[in-house]
């Protein structure tokens, strides 16, 4: 009788223990395979010619060397127009597409208006193309209008709306309560009072998702740019890093110094709408 008062320990502890250790080492493994590529480049922008030449390229730059950075600064390469460019041009597609892109979710979320469910599958079947088979129409376009090598040509091919940014607006905005909308129409809000003080206040998670993605696509744009402009006028930054190479010199070192230039926007950015996007995500996953 006595045996019977004994039980076996449960293993649900110990299996939520072992589930969660190897929950950790994998977001870890994963962590170091994503991260490990932008530390190697930082440390090989650190490095001299020489050392990245003579060692291995997972061992530490010693000494550390800021030339390579201050080279792309000097009168031979002058990165500051490349980043002045890059700036400007994400800057402008980033305003104009987003604010396009919002108007049309909120016509094809809330309107009603005759064949609008036609026009918006329509206008969305366009991701379908594949973008590189439009860089030969659009050079031709932009070249018989004299827009070839302008800032213009780099900015005018998306700035009028996003499919992709469209289809997720306004997937967020049919969500908004019907209830809010109807309420500041009672306060005597017309359509676009509606969508400034109701929908995109609402709406802040998704738009920061969106303003990180249009940055970042953008931002290291390098087909179009390339084929748009020539020189160093209206070169944009991966043009320019990739100008750094020749046929018989690669200059890695310079060439991982620009990655790492062009890594600290994107960096901080995501760091600065990072709660946003996490938000996005779960309310998104809610509804």
């Amino acid at each position: 009788m006595a045996t019977n008062q004994y039980r076996p320990l449960s293993r649900g502890p110990v299996r939520r223990i072992g589930s969660t250790v190897l929950i950790y080492a994998v977001l870890i493994f994963g962590a170091v395979i994503i991260l490990t590529p932008f530390l190697l480049s930082f440390m090989t922008g650190l490095k001299s010619p020489v050392q990245f030449s003579n060692t291995s390229s997972l061992s530490l730059p010693s000494p550390i060397t800021w030339a390579n950075f201050q080279e792309l600064f000097g009168p031979d390469h002058n990165f500051i127009s490349p980043i002045a460019v890059t700036v400007q041009m994400t800057v402008v597609i980033l305003v104009v597409q987003l604010g396009c892109s919002i108007l049309a979710a909120y016509a094809f979320a809330r309107l009603s208006f005759p064949g609008r469910d036609i026009i918006f599958w329509a206008y969305l079947a366009t991701m379908m193309i594949p973008a590189v088979t439009t860089i030969v129409p659009l050079y031709g376009m932009f070249t018989a209008v004299g827009l070839r090598n302008t800032f213009w040509a780099l900015v005018l091919p998306t700035l009028f709306g996003s499919p992709y940014a469209i289809f997720l607006l306004r997937e967020y905005f049919r969500g908004v309560p019907d209830d809010l909308e109807a309420a500041a129409r009672i306060d005597g809000c017309g359509t676009l009072r509606v969508l400034w003080y109701v929908v995109i206040p609402y709406s802040r998670p998704i738009i920061a998702t969106l303003t990180v993605i249009t940055v970042v696509s953008h931002w290291n744009n390098f087909l179009w740019p390339r084929v748009i402009t020539s020189g160093p006028d209206w070169a944009v930054l991966t043009v320019a890093t990739a100008d750094l190479q020749s046929q018989y010199n690669g200059n890695w070192t310079l060439v991982m110094a620009a990655t790492t230039l062009a890594l600290l926007p994107l960096i901080v950015i995501y760091l600065i709408f990072q709660r946003q996007i996490v938000n996005s995500i779960s309310i998104g996953g809610f509804k």
